[in-house]
């Protein structure tokens, strides 16, 4: 049965789970979730999340939200980038906490109010704050990722793919990657990954589309 993730181009968290739907080996395929006309607050999208947010997965009965819950099903049922032993997954968790609290959750609300509103309601405070939010966790994911390839063992796992949701969207937002040669270097080896895609590419929905 071919899994089916509720999902657009723009969302770097449903970008999480399509990029590890897609290294999984897993069959899937997108649906899109027209966001910026409201679909995530019909009643139809409600009945699927109460949350009212995507991505949502739908794998038979199983139907999950929360990019992070998607991952590690997908990364438990294929049996990739989980990790390989109780250690390491816990590692993981680690960095996928650490991402949605630190880095993910900044980086969407500041990328959407430089990008996706009206540039004369672009709160320039509330921008440079949640900018100078962002440069903190681009210190710790830079050293961090000093003396090693991966964040977690020796091999890409969800933590990886957690950690790098945001920073391939072309849209400004304070991330210019080459003011972190560690991280640079680490987002060249996702991008070389056999099956990687960049979230446009992956996923329906992009700014163009509605240029």
């Amino acid at each position: 049965m071919t899994i089916k993730l509720h999902c657009f181009g723009e969302s770097g968290n449903a970008y999480k789970a399509a990029l590890t739907l897609e290294l999984s080996g897993l069959e899937w395929e997108p649906v899109f979730v027209d966001f910026f006309n409201g679909a995530t607050r019909s009643p139809e999208f409600l009945e699927l999340n109460s949350m009212g947010e995507a991505p949502v997965m739908v794998d038979g009965d199983v139907i999950l939200s929360q990019s992070g819950v998607i991952q590690d099903y997908v990364s438990s049922k294929s049996g990739k980038l989980g990790g390989k032993s109780a250690a390491e997954r816990r590692e993981i968790l680690r960095w996928q906490f650490w991402d949605n609290h630190k880095m993910s959750s900044q980086a969407g609300m500041t990328r959407f109010l430089m990008n996706f509103i009206p540039e004369d309601k672009r709160p320039a405070e509330v921008i440079a704050f949640m900018q100078g939010r962002l440069n903190a966790a681009y210190k710790t994911l830079e050293h961090e990722l000093a003396d090693k390839n991966w964040l977690v063992g020796n091999a890409m796992t969800i933590a990886d793919i957690s950690c790098c949701g945001y920073l391939f969207y072309p849209e400004p937002f304070g991330f210019i990657r080459a003011d972190w040669p560690n991280i640079d270097t680490w987002l060249s080896q996702i991008e070389e990954t056999p099956g990687w895609k960049h979230p446009y590419d992956l996923m329906p929905g992009s700014p163009a589309d509605r240029a």
